[in-house]
């Protein structure tokens, strides 16, 4: 058995599609365009690409973005400041806030001055509270996790009863995206560093999703035969035979996994592409949030 491949710049390009053509109608309409403010620290390197390729990304579908970049050294009442003046902002309808923040500042306080209105990240201690709710329903969903539950609805028929292991347990994916699997009524394990006989653990997932941070961790004989292997993970490992002397890789032994799965994700070209595509469509709901007020 060889995997079917999850194309996730495919199934992006298809959400892109349907943001531009939906700002396009607000545009007609005579309603406001999107806006998206980003809030970066800093001057890590990883961070700044990700931010140039969300407004790169913002200007492919018309959506207004504001870069807004404070030094390292900026206190904590700075940045808290920043936020609340885009909060207080017309044009800017949701608020990202790149992370991590440098040493010294509390992460969870600048998340917490984020407007519930303009959480596009879904990191707000409410949305997050609500998304563990039963019952209740968050403004907004984390992207990568967001992102993670589209592909496995487009692949399955459904998850109902489906047994799902959560490998990796952060605030920013693993916790989310198990949460969701929950709501779509799966029965979900999550794994971390201390679960006792991993693999054997990891071996029983009909849906495996792998977020952990660790180059190609799971192996080809963790995987049940069949399984949806969603591969979060994006990790450099030396390789002096590319240009850059080193390549990507996920938290998947790839050319491993493949030869077992039932589906697979590429790292690049799975998740990825998904998380931006979240993003902008999580960034037209708050526009369309706030013509309601």
């Amino acid at each position: 058995m060889t995997a079917k491949i999850l194309d996730g710049n495919a199934l992006a390009a298809q959400i892109r599609e349907e943001v531009a053509r939906k700002v396009q109608l607000r545009a007609a309409a005579g309603l406001p365009t999107p806006g998206l403010a980003t809030v970066l620290v800093g001057d890590n390197p990883a961070s700044q690409a990700y931010v140039k390729s969300k407004h790169k990304a913002c200007a492919e579908v018309g959506v207004r973005s504001f870069s807004n970049t404070l030094p390292a050294t900026a206190s904590q009442e700075e940045v808290e400041e920043l936020v609340e003046r885009l909060n207080a902002d017309p044009n800017v309808h949701g608020i990202l806030v790149q992370l991590p923040l440098p040493e010294g500042l509390d992460e969870q306080r600048v998340l917490r001055a984020v407007s519930l209105e303009k959480d596009v990240d879904g990191f707000h201690p409410i949305n997050i509270g609500r998304l563990a709710q039963k019952g209740r329903d968050p403004l907004f969903i984390p992207c990568t996790p967001a992102g993670v539950m589209v592909m496995l609805e487009k692949t399955l028929p459904t998850l109902e009863g489906v047994n799902a292991v959560v490998l990796g347990r952060s605030n920013i994916v693993g916790m989310p995206v198990a949460l969701l699997l929950v709501r779509a009524n799966a029965t979900v394990t999550i794994c971390h560093s201390r679960t006792k006989n991993l693999p054997d653990v990891v071996r029983r997932a009909d849906v495996l999703v792998a977020a952990v941070g660790r180059a190609e961790m799971v192996r080809g004989d963790w995987v049940k035969p069949g399984a949806v292997v969603i591969d979060v993970g994006i990790n450099r490992v030396d390789d002096p035979s590319r240009p850059r002397g080193y390549r990507l890789v996920g938290d998947v032994a790839y050319d491993e996994v493949k030869e077992v799965a039932g589906y697979i994700t590429p790292v690049p070209g799975g998740v990825g592409p998904m998380t931006i595509a979240m993003l902008l469509q999580n960034t037209l709901r708050a526009a369309e949030l706030a013509d309601q007020r």
